[in-house]
């Protein structure tokens, strides 16, 4: 899914608007020295700024691209790191923590709705192919079974019995 010039000047005008929208929101940040109060006295509005700014985009872009395209890492990655930034600026620009519960609660919620039936099998570790894995095998052994008969032939020698 590529970007063309209109979808990001939207994109732009809305972390500008959001970069400089929003009101500090006291009790979520705190000055070195001082006591930080919990996330929680900043959840309301920094989940509103979120939701209305993040998660709307997100939904959107989502619902642009087929559904059977979603379990495609390259085809979601532009949303989903759009996503990330997005409420990494929001945390940032309202002083709020960032990664913190709201966020890891909204990345585990949006993974049931779009990415449930994904298999895992793109994304689990994999032995290499055999070209490659080969050599790492074969060289060792070989080596081993030279180095043995070199022993086993230099004692022989070195005895008199050959």
């Amino acid at each position: 899914m590529a970007l063309d010039c209109t979808s990001l000047t939207k994109l732009t005008l809305v972390l500008c608007v959001a970069a400089r929208g929003f009101p500090p929101v006291s009790g979520c940040s705190g000055a070195y020295g001082r006591a930080i109060p919990p996330l929680s006295s900043c959840s309301g509005a920094y989940e509103r700024a979120i939701s209305d700014f993040c998660v709307t985009k997100f939904s959107l872009d989502m619902e642009a691209l087929d559904q059977s395209l979603w379990c495609s890492w390259s085809d979601t990655f532009q949303p989903y790191e759009e996503l990330t930034n997005c409420t990494f600026f929001v945390a940032l620009k309202m002083h709020c923590f960032w990664p913190n519960q709201l966020i890891d609660e909204l990345f585990i919620h949006l993974h049931r709705d779009y990415f449930h039936d994904c298999a895992l099998t793109g994304r689990l570790l994999q032995d290499p192919p055999i070209r490659i894995l080969g050599p790492f095998i074969g060289v060792p052994v070989l080596v081993t079974l030279l180095m043995t008969a070199l022993v086993v032939w230099s004692g022989k020698c070195c005895q008199g019995i050959v």
